[in-house]
């Protein structure tokens, strides 16, 4: 009976055994993870696995971090170990990812640690000085803490990784960029020619100046050269031009504006006066790229230095040129007449981008990581059809109709139009600058540049007035002001519950700034009969109201009104999706009309009225009616599918509302709304999981007071009765136990 009982024991012990290796290899073989962050922070989004699963050459990922680093930078490593793995979860067979200690501690490194410092610094991943605190004391260490991405032959760098935030987005991008350069450089027919103009009568006087290394720079070129062409699928070619031998070339040197050096007689006459030019030119098809070598400093007091560009810049700068020749980010096209935002950043007044309070810097710098910015010019020129989409921003200038036929046209294609237009122009009388408020106020002239009537044909329109609201941003106001701060009232904040969460792109939104904007109005009657949806984005709070008629944006003459009914939400932003109805439908189709004719026009017209004279001589001109010729072909009424986005601020592209990194609310939305537009919708809810900007909701006075009634007279109103509960229950008891006692 006791044998029977032991071997029971011992066959429990083995199922049990069985069943935990069972499920331990269950576990392994059928792993997953639960994210319940709200943005899903710890898990990759859908377009990270979608770049990770269709690599098609191997794609290595080299990451370069100092051991037992001080927090909060411990935790950065940790969460790229992490979020590697998650990419090798979706990866297919061509990705991996390798963890090299470099750490920089003082004392000797093993051979192995010093090899992997030796790799980081060849790869450009250099330390960087971070803050620790130890033992009481605040100390600076320097540490390794960077990324080298290589997919094939190329190779991507993320330098410095101090904070994980943002770092999925720019992994993910490094990575659809690689692809989409191996893509680009294995489609190309022609070579990109590297191609560098250097006079040889440089060479006697480069000692004199301190260039004694420039003899060598042609071959030092060459090499580079045949570098980057391992990595660039032998798609490079370099050539070594001598302008002080050749007239031709010298005149292709002034037309690329490649710098010239001039010199008088050099050492008691040993070296003659002469002149040189120096350059570099990368040129690929009709499109060069221009590098200056050589660089001009004045140091006070030492005087004129003449510095080379360094080796390793000159491979990077090479390495970028090839990047922006080749167009390996998807073109996005750019408005650059009639007025709008200047990308260039550079003012008409010869303001600096810091003092021009119309740069877009920011802007065109986050831009053009994703997209190449192609910028179109509709007074010269049609818009190309290889574009997707064109950002129209803030035109002060009308649009002819031929103008706005073209724009017509483009959205009848199926193509996207972002529009961010500004209803009114501020007019400063005189030289006044901004915020004067002891000047002249200025005038706010309505603006229609002809956009207006399109919008209309189509069921949208931008109403003439500014959206004034209560919940505000609030400036702060120095002490001789009276300190305090004042309600800034055309700048309203954008509550979370006012952003529509429908869109996936806008979901991770919870707050925004917008500055002089104007209200957008529907018409639905237009909208229903044209078949367009119309998908609000964005409006102002209910405490909101419109300035109309005569303007003013100085805070102290704005006040709300007086009754809570002229308050009410404001639209501030839409999307219109659906076929659109041409404008031109039933219209005369505008023709271009050139105002200035050039010669080439002259000589047309003459061999015209050549051909109309040899036509009258010989009786035919009668017989031809030119108003009866008909063309077809060139014009569509009812467009494809398409969409526009209408926001009537261009002040949210400025610098002032766009942070550089693209962080912020602000930036997030503008960058999502173009990449929904683009179809990247996917790209725009990975970015979105990053946005750390996450503001309380409102709480109502009624809430407020209820909430401080409950801590101060409920909670110790709960516990008295609580303890007179206990004490009613224990008294009861003891009076049950009595009366059985009793009873006995």
């Amino acid at each position: 009976m006791l044998g029977k009982k032991g071997s029971e024991k011992y066959i429990k012990f083995l199922v049990y055994l069985i069943i935990v290796v069972l499920v331990n290899v269950a576990g392994i073989t059928f792993f997953f993870r639960l994210d319940l962050t709200a943005n899903k922070m710890y898990s990759i989004s859908e377009a990270s696995q979608k770049v990770v699963s269709t690599l098609s050459e191997p794609l290595t990922v080299k990451v370069f971090f100092t051991k037992n680093l001080p927090t909060p930078h411990n935790n950065t490593e940790r969460y790229i170990h992490d979020l590697l793995e998650e990419y090798g979860i979706s990866a297919n067979r061509y990705f991996n990812f390798h963890f090299y200690d470099v750490s920089v501690e003082e004392g000797e490194l093993s051979e192995e640690t010093q090899e992997n410092q030796k790799l980081a610094n060849n790869y450009g991943i250099h330390p960087v000085q971070i803050q620790a605190i130890e033992k009481d004391e605040v100390k600076f260490k320097r540490a390794y803490m960077g990324m080298v991405l290589i997919h094939g032959d190329l190779i991507e760098r993320i330098p410095t990784i101090t904070t994980t935030e943002g770092l999925e987005y720019k992994m993910t991008t490094a990575i659809q960029k690689l692809n989409n350069k191996v893509s680009a450089l294995l489609g190309l027919q022609d070579k990109i020619h590297v191609k560098l103009y250097l006079s040889s009568s440089l060479y006697q006087m480069a000692p004199y100046i301190g260039l004694k290394k420039l003899s060598k720079i042609p071959a030092e070129l060459e090499r580079i050269v045949q570098k980057l062409n391992q990595k660039n699928y032998n798609k490079l070619e370099f050539k070594y031009l001598d302008p002080s031998e050749d007239e031709e070339l010298e005149a292709i040197a002034k037309k690329y504006n490649i710098m010239t050096v001039k010199w008088p007689a050099l050492a008691k006459g040993t070296v003659p006066p002469g002149t040189g030019a120096i350059g570099l030119v990368t040129e690929f098809g009709e499109r060069a790229l221009v590098t200056r070598l050589l660089q001009v400093i004045k140091i006070p007091i030492i005087g004129t230095q003449y510095q080379l560009m360094d080796i390793k810049e000159i491979e990077e700068t090479i390495d970028k040129n090839v990047e922006a020749l080749i167009d390996i980010n998807e073109d996005l096209g750019y408005l650059a007449d009639h007025g709008t935002l200047n990308l260039s950043g550079a003012s008409p007044f010869g303001q600096t981008a810091l003092q021009n309070q119309d740069a877009v810097m920011n802007f065109r710098s986050l831009i053009s990581q994703s997209y190449t910015l192609k910028p179109v010019n509709l007074k010269e020129e049609s818009i190309p059809d290889n574009l997707n989409s064109m950002v129209i921003a803030r035109p002060t200038l009308p649009f002819s109709d031929y103008e706005l036929f073209q724009i017509d046209q483009f959205l009848m294609k199926g193509k996207n139009l972002i529009l961010i237009l500004d209803r009114f122009m501020e007019v400063r009388p005189g030289n006044q600058q901004g915020g004067n408020f002891g000047a002249q106020q200025p005038v706010y002239v309505p603006l229609d540049t002809g956009l207006e009537k399109l919008l209309g044909h189509y069921g949208i329109r931008i109403k003439k007035s500014y959206v004034m609201d209560e919940n505000c941003y609030r400036q702060e106001l120095p002490a001789q002001l009276g300190g305090g701060r004042r309600s800034i009232y055309f700048a309203p904040i954008i509550k979370s519950q006012f952003i529509n969460k429908d869109l996936d792109f806008m979901k991770s939104i919870k707050g925004m700034l917008a500055i002089r904007i104007s209200p957008l109005e529907l018409d639905s009657e237009r909208l229903t009969a044209n078949g367009l949806k119309a998908t609000q984005l964005v409006a102002s709070s209910e405490k909101s109201w419109e300035m109309s008629g005569r303007i003013t944006l100085n805070p102290m003459f704005i006040q709300p009104p007086s009754t809570k009914d002229e308050m009410q939400s404001k639209p501030l932003a839409y999307i219109l999706a659906g076929e659109f109805p041409s404008y031109f439908a039933g219209k005369p189709i505008p023709l271009k009309e050139i105002d200035e004719k050039t010669p080439d026009d002259k000589e047309n017209e003459a061999a015209k009225q050549t051909t109309s004279n040899e036509a009258s001589d010989t009786g035919t001109q009668s017989e031809i009616d030119i108003s009866k010729i008909v063309t077809a072909g060139q014009f569509i009424a009812k467009g494809k599918p398409a969409k526009i986005f209408l926001m009537a601020s261009a002040e949210m592209l400025k610098d002032n509302v766009l942070d550089a990194g693209g962080r912020g609310p602000n930036a997030t939305y503008m960058l999502n709304v173009i990449d929904y537009l683009n179809g990247r919708e996917d790209i725009a809810v990975m970015r979105g999981k990053e946005q750390r900007f996450n503001p309380l909701d409102d709480t109502k006075a009624g809430t407020k007071t209820f909430v401080k009634t409950l801590n101060i007279i409920g909670l110790p109103a709960f516990v008295v009765l609580f303890g007179i509960a206990v004490w009613f229950r224990r008294h009861t008891r003891k009076k049950n136990i009595q009366m059985m006692f009793q009873k006995r």
